[in-house]
């Protein structure tokens, strides 16, 4: 099997190399650079399978760096921000970033959360439905405008191709799935982003937002205080 081959922007010295080594003996294959630019040119070359970018680096910060790498890839991203309430965890989120780590961060931890998300990234084609809504004989789902292919794992808006990350569409089926039921954001961290312990509802908030953009603001509607629904 294949080693998973990460991509890591940090410009520390000391958090860089530690954490390469940690990642290496994980059996992780590790790019390290210093600066967004030089993490820019490695992506462009390397084609890691994922990439775990520091906020704040110098070139190119790690916010525009994950905007250049959404611009032409699905690629998993994670960023890494030293301030759990900093806006850069928002900005991070709303530039393509599928979850974020806040430093310090414990090796193991970091780890885990890797796996977490080259795990809901391979089994994207496969996530399914499982509950009343039945797709057609092309295994189609259709909410006015919309068409959920799930099995070509694609997704249609008035008949026009709608680009989702595998995040996004993953976000997607589960509210395909249950259209018309209102899902809490920790029921979406859970089955989404495969949290077995509470997270950040931020990283909910932010992906239903930028859903949103896409299939249409009016598509998925808030139920305040409890969380949202997709619109039968």
């Amino acid at each position: 099997m294949a080693e998973t081959h990460v991509l890591f922007v940090e410009d520390d010295d000391v958090i860089r190399e530690a954490t390469q080594l940690a990642l290496e003996r994980d059996g992780f294959r590790v790019t390290a650079m210093p600066d967004g630019l030089s993490g820019l040119e490695a992506f462009r070359t390397n084609q890691p399978d994922i990439a775990l970018l520091d906020v704040m680096v110098p070139g190119l910060d790690g916010v525009s760096l994950c905007r250049r790498i959404r611009d032409q890839s699905t690629v998993p991203v994670i960023m890494l921000s030293a301030r759990a309430d900093s806006i850069d965890v928002v900005l991070g989120l709303e530039a393509g970033a599928d979850d974020y780590v806040t430093k310090p961060f414990d090796g193991a931890v970091l780890v885990a959360r890797i796996r977490a998300v080259l795990r809901r990234f391979g089994h994207a084609a496969g996530a399914g439905t499982d509950s009343g809504a039945e797709p057609d004989e092309r295994g189609v789902l259709a909410f006015g405008d919309i068409e959920v292919d799930t099995e070509g794992m694609e997704v249609r808006r008035s008949g026009t191709h709608v680009a989702l990350t595998p995040t996004e569409m993953r976000l997607l089926l589960e509210f395909s799935s249950a259209p018309g039921t209102v899902l809490s954001r920790d029921k979406l961290l859970e089955r989404v982003w495969d949290y077995g312990w509470g997270g950040d509802t931020r990283v909910v908030d932010v992906h239903v937002q930028r859903l949103r953009t896409k299939i249409g603001q009016d598509r998925i509607e808030t139920v305040r205080g409890f969380g949202y629904k997709l619109k039968a």
